[in-house]
């Protein structure tokens, strides 16, 4: 079977084909459309599908529209409730839902030839559901799942176990009760951008103390029955509103810190009930909420399930790869893992060398790219990585990175000035998979940077521009089988420094998608201070940029 799975209701508009079963491809609508999680999560933009996605996808596969046999849309309007019903404060949701009904129309519109009749509306959170059980590794396929977002039709949330490719659901929550709604709120409330910025508050909580927990909890927590309530707070009488762009508070820190505590108590509360009920081993999680790489570390320290696995698209984006396996699962095919989350678009050396020489820099093709770069990030030089297939989201996870010295504490402030980012944020390490447990304590391996990770107390003075303020790390683990040159490069800057790690983020400055195509990574090169320029094979440096010699 050929599945195109489409998301486009909410935010982080994405598309993903799988094919026989197979995860052929999967990317988000920002990397081609460079607009930041592709569109705001209005009523408004909501007609708005991922075409360039999706048309990038079918071309991957050699495939025409015409010849699909499904196409999933991760939202069923079926099950969606009329506004005034759900509680929320959102007098434009029938809007949203309308343009939802209308998609199978508007997907032949944006895909000549397709049929609309192959269209297949599949639950928000069963799609969510489906990315983490059938997409995770084989041991979860048979598992607890656990989902927890913002919000779908009319739930937040949904607990489940699997059993031979199909959903049993245990226990949901209704709207308005929603974990990622409430976090939502904290966010704008500390003066970042709501569905957009919520990974700030949970960095900045690390700076403040839960001394509202109390107050949080009388509104925020579990009901002993797998579900939970989020009641109105006067979030202003706990703290005063920050505007953008002011400084922060310790104040303001202290709530970001209160909503994360409670936050982690709630999800602990559902994994404890969830486990009570199936008794499993593993469980596998997704929705927005399971980007909460903290909460997550909490859950697999102190939940009960041994094993834990998190989608690594566990945000809406995820929901087009969930949908297209659910219904391949529903017409006979046994899916099969995603191998990694290096699913989207990629380059041939000749190609790569052609954007090369259009963009006129000097460039060197290096007999060992891998030396050259260790070498370089020896010498404190900050390197843009480009390899292989693009992530497919959030994460840089050494395809589209930016690399540093781990060993300068200064790095730290050095590459939130280059991204354009507030300074309480942390960087990321990656390192070697055979040598994290000697640095790091925590869940192994941690391929998709979905977890934290505590620093051995002799190893951050060594590595401080990756050691967070609470003295955690959130780690990427490199197999050398996975990304053999990423591995060969980190084994040759610890042969030079003594150190096996080496500082990872994304490859983006403030404001924009993750660099995606040549194009992307040269502009990102030329406009901010990087050193490097790895593109593929090829080496671009800092000092030979602009001078338009061509090849050297």
């Amino acid at each position: 079977m050929r599945i195109l799975g489409l998301n486009a209701i909410f935010h982080d508009p994405a598309a993903a084909l799988v094919v026989d079963g197979e995860v052929v491809a999967a990317a988000e609508e920002e990397r081609f459309s460079r607009r930041k999680h592709g569109k705001r999560p209005v009523p408004f933009s909501a007609w708005e599908l991922p075409e360039l996605s999706a048309r990038w996808c079918l071309a991957k596969a050699g495939l025409r529209a015409d010849e699909l046999d499904a196409v999933t849309y991760s939202f069923d309007p079926r099950l969606a409730m009329p506004q005034e019903s759900l509680g929320l404060n959102d007098p434009w949701d029938e809007l949203r839902q309308t343009y939802a009904r209308e998609a199978p129309d508007f997907a032949a519109e944006a895909l000549p030839g397709l049929d609309p009749g192959v269209f297949r509306y599949v639950p928000h959170h069963i799609a969510h559901a489906a990315s983490a059980a059938l997409a995770a590794p084989v041991p979860y396929r048979d598992a607890s799942v656990l989902v927890a977002d913002g919000r779908g039709e009319a739930t937040s949330h949904l607990s489940a176990r699997y059993h031979d490719g199909r959903p049993e659901v245990l226990a949901r929550t209704s709207l308005p009760h929603s974990l990622g709604l409430f976090y939502e709120e904290v966010t704008a409330h500390l003066g970042f951008l709501r569905s957009c910025d919520e990974f700030k508050v949970m960095a900045l909580a690390s700076y403040g103390r839960p001394r509202f927990l109390n107050e949080l909890r009388t509104a925020v927590h579990s009901t002993g029955d797998g579900s939970f309530r989020t009641l109105p707070i006067d979030l202003a009488a706990l703290v005063k509103a920050r505007r953008p762009h002011e400084e922060w508070t310790p104040e303001q820190a202290d709530l970001a810190a209160s909503v994360q505590a409670v936050t982690e108590e709630v999800l602990l509360d559902l994994v404890r009930w969830l486990h009570g009920r199936t008794g499993d081993r593993h469980l596998s999680m997704a929705g927005g909420v399971a980007l909460n790489c903290v909460a997550n570390s909490r859950i697999a320290a102190e939940g009960p399930f041994e094993h834990i696995w998190v989608q690594p698209a566990a945000g809406d984006a995820g929901t087009a790869l969930g949908g297209a396996l659910h219904v391949a699962e529903a017409m006979g095919d046994r899916t099969s893992p995603m191998a990694g989350a290096d699913l989207g678009r990629s380059w041939d050396d000749d190609e790569l060398e052609a954007w090369l020489l259009r963009a006129r820099v000097p460039y060197a093709r290096p007999a060992d790219l891998a030396a050259v770069v260790a070498q370089a990030l020896a010498s404190d030089n900050v390197v843009a990585w480009f390899q292989g297939r693009s992530e497919f989201g959030p994460r840089a996870l050494g395809h589209r990175s930016l690399l540093a010295h781990p060993g300068r504490a200064a790095n730290l402030e050095r590459l939130n000035d280059v991204k354009g980012r507030e300074q309480f944020r942390p960087v990321a390490p990656m390192v070697l998979a055979e040598r994290a447990a000697e640095l790091f304590e925590g869940p192994m391996p941690s391929r998709y940077m979905l977890f934290t990770h505590r620093v051995a107390a002799h190893w951050r003075e060594r590595i401080p521009a990756v050691v967070h303020v609470d003295g955690t790390a959130r780690i990427q683990t490199v197999e050398a089988a996975d990304q053999p040159l990423l591995a060969r490069m980190l084994g040759i800057f610890e042969q030079i420094t003594g150190l096996p790690v080496v500082v990872n983020t994304s490859l983006n400055t403030a404001g924009r998608p993750m660099v995606d195509d040549p194009r992307d990574a040269l502009e990102c090169f030329g406009s901010a201070p990087v050193d490097l320029l790895a593109l593929g094979p090829f080496v671009v440096r800092r000092p030979a940029m602009g001078d338009g010699s061509g090849s050297v």
